[in-house]
C-alpha cells in the first residue's frame, strides 16, 4: 500500500438480501484514495454511493473484499474498534443535518467531543474553534432552529471536524440548499480540504461541487469508473 493512500479498496463487492436474489451494488471495486485528496463520487440515484461512503466510514460492511484505511484492514475490526475510527478519524456531512433542536449551536458542535470522553470545558473549546474555523463564531449561543439552512450545514460542518479527523465523508452536502448556499458550502468543504490537509470523499449529484474536486469516478451497474 502506498506511504500516500489513506484509503485502499481491493475488490470491494457489497449485496443486499433481495425478494428473490441477492441484489449486487458494487462489484470487486477497486480503489485507492491519496491522502489529501479531494475525490467525488457520482451516479444515477440507487447506483450504490451512498453504501460505499457508508463503508468508507465503517458505519456498513463490505460483503467481499478488502478496505484498508491507513493500512489497516476495515473487514477485521469488532464494531467497538470501528465505532472509535467513526469518531476519532473520521467525520461526517449528510444532506439532512442531523443537529439537536433542544441545543444550542455551540452544545451541537461539541457532540463529538462528548462522546469521546472530553470533558464539558474542553469540548466547548473545541466547538468554539471549530465554529471559528466555519465562520458561525456569531451563531454559538442560537438554538439551531433559528440557523437558515446554510447555517446549519456550516455547524453540522463544524460539528464533523471537531475531533480533527483525517478523513471528511460528505453525502449530497448541498442537496437541500438554494444555489448560493450550496456554492459556499462546496467552496467551505474546499477550504478545510486544502487549508487542514483533510481528505474529503462526497457524494453528490451537483456537478458544481463535483467540478471543485481533485478526481471523480462515477458508479454505473455497481462498476467503479473513473471520470
Amino acid at each position: 500500500m502506498s506511504n500516500e493512500a489513506i484509503y485502499k479498496l481491493v475488490a470491494v463487492s457489497k449485496e443486499f438480501e433481495g425478494p428473490s436474489q441477492p441484489v449486487r451494488v458494487l462489484r470487486e471495486a477497486d480503489l485507492t484514495i491519496e491522502r489529501g485528496e479531494a475525490l467525488a463520487i457520482l451516479g444515477a440515484s440507487g447506483s450504490g454511493k451512498t453504501t460505499l461512503l457508508h463503508m468508507l466510514g465503517t458505519l456498513d460492511r463490505a460483503t467481499s473484499g478488502k478496505i484498508f484505511l491507513n493500512g489497516v484492514d476495515l473487514g477485521t475490526l469488532g464494531d467497538r474498534r470501528r465505532a472509535v475510527i467513526r469518531n476519532r478519524d473520521i467525520g461526517f456531512v449528510f444532506q439532512f443535518h442531523h443537529l439537536l433542536p433542544e441545543f444550542s449551536t455551540l452544545e451541537n458542535v461539541a457532540m463529538p467531543a462528548f462522546i469521546a470522553g472530553e470533558g464539558r470545558a474542553r469540548g466547548m473549546q473545541l466547538a468554539e474553534e471549530a465554529l471559528d474555523v466555519v465562520g458561525l463564531s456569531h451563531r454559538r449561543e442560537h438554538k439551531v432552529t433559528t440557523l437558515s439552512g446554510g447555517e446549519r450545514q456550516r455547524a453540522a460542518i463544524a460539528r464533523a471536524i471537531l475531533m480533527q479527523p483525517k478523513v471528511l465523508l460528505a453525502d449530497e452536502p448541498t442537496g437541500n440548499l438554494d444555489e448560493e448556499s450550496g456554492a459556499r458550502i462546496g467552496e467551505l468543504l474546499m477550504t478545510l480540504n486544502k487549508e487542514l490537509g483533510m481528505t474529503f470523499v462526497v457524494v453528490t449529484h451537483n456537478p458544481e461541487l463535483a467540478g471543485m474536486t481533485h478526481r471523480r469516478v462515477e458508479l454505473r451497474s455497481g462498476e467503479l469508473y473513473a471520470q
